[in-house]
């Protein structure tokens, strides 16, 4: 009687074809996927840009203010040539005492940010006060303003180096 009762065997696993559908669904949704992760990152680094731009910038500003309030109250004598703006970066965050102007030197960042689209390490580009607007070549006798030099194009169509 044992040859008339088949034996239930029991199918566990998947067959090719059900393995080959589940290679092309996830093949589809994987397309899908990496063009928008792609944007985030772009525009995370976009986000990063315009962060670190605006650091910079407002450290600019205040060694500025800085200078002019120590010129008006007779702390430091102003030059001819000068124009209030830091000869380098790094002074943004050595300090600057202003002729005693604030108890101790006055820093103005704690570290210099990164330009997130620098791809050969070339720092930030540079304007001087004495510069045009929309000058590459930096003029040296100043730092009025920082731009990234990176030739690629934003998500809104500008060119980063415009930013």
């Amino acid at each position: 009687m044992a040859f008339l009762t088949p034996k239930l065997r029991c199918q566990r696993g998947l067959t090719l074809l059900e393995m080959v559908i589940a290679m092309a669904i996830l093949a589809i949704l994987a397309t899908a996927v990496m063009p928008l992760a792609e944007v985030t990152v772009q525009r995370t680094k976009e986000l990063e840009l315009r962060r670190s731009l605006r650091i910079i910038r407002t450290a600019l500003d205040e060694y500025k203010k800085d200078y002019a309030k120590a010129v008006f109250e007779k702390k430091i004598s102003k030059s001819l040539d000068a124009s209030g703006y830091p000869e380098e970066l790094l002074v943004l965050l050595e300090g600057e005492d202003w002729g005693g102007l604030y108890e101790q030197k006055r820093k103005y960042l704690r570290r210099i940010p990164q330009d997130p689209f620098d791809t050969y390490a070339d720092g930030w580009g540079l304007r001087s006060y004495a510069d045009d607007y929309d000058s590459t070549v930096w003029g040296g006798q100043d730092i009025y303003d920082v731009y990234s030099q990176s030739d690629r194009l934003g998500l809104d169509g500008t060119l980063y180096s415009s930013w």
